[in-house]
């Protein structure tokens, strides 16, 4: 029994040793894992299409835009991420007076981007705070140039300037944004539609279908005003075809009967009895009829010729 107890105590330092350097491992590795959880915690990803902004204290220190890998500091800094592509923000719709003196409702859009994070964060503090600054310059210059226009030259696309007058709001728009360091621009800033006021509408589409129906009316008026033209010159024109052709045939007529008697000369000259009584014949078609009722003595020559008696 002493002996095992003896041969029990020289084993176990050895086992004691053993459990140490597995220990000593794994302590090891759970601070290589903590200390790969906590480098890959600082570690951000910059993403196409976005800037990351990186605060300390509260305050910007650097702006990354490339896309790849990039580290913080732990602890004291922070990471933001802000939108590096074009964005499209709806204007509120505005109500505007024309230089004509009347009301319409404009409702526009802009296509804009964040070029300097640094300069749009320490002046406009947020993405919403710059959105709001930039509608206030479309708003105040939308309504500059609509109210150098006629109410007509704006609604009308054949006298309105439109296309131009969007590119002149984009340009004098950037300018205020360039001017006050806002670190945004504007791509382009379009009107979608305009309207009127609910009050105006009624007197204005009322003014409005009088003018087309005024309008249709002249052009019926000068419809009718050609139409009467044109049918005095065509009944002009036919009246002379006719004349024309009524003289042309009085003398082609004239010409025939004149030949046609000729013939009848020259042969009821050959033979003066048969034309005698050829002219006879042709008396009784147009004095006898049916119910007519002849009486002629008996030595005229329509009853010898009856009763069948020629000399």
């Amino acid at each position: 029994m002493a002996d095992d107890n003896i041969i029990d105590m020289n084993e176990r330092p050895g086992k004691m040793n053993g459990w140490n350097k597995y220990t000593k491992f794994g302590l090891f590795i759970v601070l290589l894992l903590a200390l790969l959880i906590f480098i890959f915690n600082n570690l951000f990803v910059v993403k196409e299409g976005e800037y990351k902004v990186i605060r300390q204290f509260g305050e910007v220190v650097r702006i990354e835009s490339s896309p790849g890998l990039a580290y913080k500091i732990p602890f004291i800094q922070s990471v933001t991420s802000l939108p590096k592509y074009q964005m499209t923000y709806d204007v509120s719709q505005a109500e505007i007076n024309t230089k004509d003196k009347k009301r319409i409702l404009i409702d526009n859009y802009a296509v804009w981007r964040i070029e300097d994070p640094k300069k749009m964060i320490s002046n406009a503090r947020t993405l919403e705070a710059a959105e709001s600054r930039m509608e206030e310059f479309i708003y105040s210059v939308t309504r500059t140039e609509l109210g150098q226009l006629n109410y007509d030259e704006i609604i009308n696309d054949e006298k309105s300037s439109r296309g131009s007058l969007n590119d002149r709001i984009t340009e004098q728009v950037n300018e205020l944004l360039v001017k006050d360091n806002y670190g945004i621009s504007v791509t382009d800033v379009r009107m979608k539609r305009t309207d009127l006021p609910e009050e105006n509408e009624l007197s204005v589409f009322t003014r409005m279908i009088s003018e087309r129906h005024s309008t249709a009316q002249d052009y019926l008026s000068q419809g009718d005003a050609r139409k009467n033209i044109i049918e005095a010159e065509t009944d002009k024109e036919v009246n002379e075809m006719l004349a024309k052709a009524k003289a042309d045939a009085e003398e082609i007529r004239s010409e025939g009967e004149a030949e046609a008697a000729k013939v009848y000369n020259n042969a009821f000259s050959k033979d003066p009895e048969f034309y005698s009584l050829y002219r006879t014949l042709e008396s009784y078609k147009k004095t006898i009829g049916e119910d007519t009722v002849i009486i002629l003595p008996s030595d005229s020559p329509y009853a010898r010729i009856l009763t069948g008696y020629i000399d």
